[in-house]
Formats: structure tokens, sequence, C-alpha cells
């Protein structure tokens, strides 16, 4: 295989150069990591999980109109995707009360919110993904009043999506996280999904029992966080039932 460039390596992901101008590869690690990366570890198959789910959600979501920087799976654990600009925020959905939300306000874990938060960190794992305001955003230039607007509407969007596609298979979307792109066409600039959608970024609740079956999973030593992956990825059809997806990182040259 040809030697790639690595463009940018993270907590979960190494980002490497396409093979298309404007494209690039994401290839998901078995690296966890909790607590702004004060606890790690190597859960052996998260990878291949976290990239099959990735890629049903973010299929769903070009399916229904909601631009994402998704192209198409290219093996167990690599992807390519088109290359965008990151927006410098986290944005974050909450349906429930939970985390880092139910620490700051006094609301116990699992209390339903009147209605759908949209919540913004600055990206800087230095600094912990400090919680900012659209007046922090708008101050330093990090969106304009347009990036706002549309932000809340895909963030909105993908949430409407992912609440009916869980609820399906009785798992409640507590909260979820994704990060947002620009792109640019001639003159324009367009804003898409980006990053990865996955049990990594998202808070998922059996709707009976109120099992975690995402990174919490990890985060609170609460059992097997593949079981918990694979368990999501069987109840949506991404992996068969029985299925051992478990396999050693592929090593890139």
């Amino acid at each position: 295989m040809a030697r790639r460039k690595k463009i940018y390596e993270g907590k979960a992901k190494i980002i490497y150069e396409g093979p298309e101008p404007g494209t690039i590869v994401q290839y998901f690690k078995d690296d966890a990591t909790a607590f702004n990366a004060q606890k790690k570890d190597v859960i052996e198959g998260k990878g291949v999980l976290n990239n099959r789910l990735s890629e049903f959600f973010m299929t769903g979501l070009n399916q229904i109109g909601v631009p994402t920087h998704f192209v198409k799976r290219l093996n167990m654990r690599e992807q390519l995707c088109r290359q965008v600009e990151i927006v410098p925020l986290e944005v974050i959905v909450r349906n429930y009360a939970a985390g880092t939300m139910s620490q700051r306000l006094g609301i116990e874990e699992g209390t339903q919110l009147p209605r759908p938060i949209v919540e913004y960190c600055y990206k800087d794992d230095s600094l912990g993904d400090p919680l900012v305001t659209e007046e922090h955003i708008a101050a330093f230039g990090w969106a304009s009043q347009q990036d706002m607007d549309d932000i809340l509407s895909l963030a909105l969007r993908v949430n409407d999506f992912l609440s009916g596609v869980m609820m399906a298979v009785g798992i409640r979307l507590v909260d979820f996280k994704i990060e947002i792109g620009r792109v640019y066409d001639g003159d324009f600039q367009r804003l898409i999904v980006a990053d990865e959608i996955s049990p990594d970024s998202c808070r998922l609740w059996d709707m009976e029992t109120n099992e975690k079956l995402d990174k919490d999973v990890f985060r609170r030593d609460l059992g097997s966080l593949t079981d918990a992956y694979t368990e999501v990825a069987t109840r949506l059809g991404v992996m068969p039932k029985n299925a051992t997806p478990i396999t050693k990182p592929t090593l890139i040259n």
C-alpha cells in the first residue's frame, strides 16, 4: 500500500489524505478515552463498531437531505469523507439531563428536558472544551450569525432523525455531540455534519432498563464497552446477531 500522509491524529481517529483532492480517509482506532484523556485504554474492536455505526447514521442523514461529509466506507476501519474546514465548536443536543448538565444545574440524571437544549463548547482539549455562549462565538468570530442559524437547524434535524431511529429499537437518545464542517462550492459556503456519530459521541440508554449503551460504560466502569456497542449495532441491524466484529487494528504503512 502506498504511504499516505497523516493529516491529524486525535483520541479516537486518524485522518489521512484522501485519494482525490478534497477528500480524506478517516481511520477509527480502538483507543478509548474519558475525562479529557485522563482515563485511557485500548478496547479491541471499538473502532470497527464505530466505523460501521457512523456509516449507518451518516448514510441515513444523507438520504433524508441532511448533508454530511461521509462518502463511503472503505473497509472495517476506514471511511472516505469529504474534506471540510471544521468549525471550532462541539454542538451538543440534550433531550434528557445527564453528565455535566446534571452536575452544573443539579438536575437528576434521566430527567426529560422541556425541549431539546443545544449547547456549544469551544474545541480545545488543553482547555477541556469549555462551554461557550453564542455571544462568545460571535465576538471571537468562530461562526457568523447565519452560520449559527444553520448549525442550530442541522443539530435539531439530526436530533429528530437519531431520536426516531433509536426509539424504534428501544433505545433512548439522551444526548449527543456533533461537529460541523464548512465546504466551499465556488464562492459559496455550506455547512455539513462532519466527524462521526457513534456511541462514543452519544448517550444511549435502554428504554426499559436504563442500561447504558454508550461510552459511559467505560467512563463509569459499568462492564464491557464492546458488548454495549455491539448491542446497539445489532438492534439497528448494522451487525448480524451473534456476530463477532472484534478484529485487531490494521497497520497503516
